[in-house]
């Protein structure tokens, strides 16, 4: 996790969390839920990850991003709609 990075866990209308991919919602029943990061996973500075973020393993976040929703597993997230799997060493 970068300087300044910051894991939000309550929904500014404080309503109930809900963990969102793009084929399925997971209605959670808690009000405060923060991100889940996968192992090995780095989060650029300034970063904000939304409830119920969910960022797999050996992802990545640019610095200064807003994130809400799945990143997949072995992604770079460079801003929403922009995320790119990451190329085979």
């Amino acid at each position: 996790m970068g300087a300044g990075s910051i894991t939000s866990n309550v929904k500014s209308d404080k309503s109930l969390v809900v963990l969102k991919s793009n084929t399925e919602k997971i209605a959670t029943g808690l009000k405060k839920v923060g991100a889940f990061l996968g192992e090995f996973v780095e989060v650029g500075c300034g970063s904000v990850l939304n409830p119920g973020t969910v960022i797999g393993a050996h992802s990545q976040v640019y610095p200064l991003s807003s994130v809400r929703g799945v990143v997949p597993a072995n992604s770079i997230y460079k801003k929403a709609g922009e995320v790119v799997l990451k190329q085979p060493r």
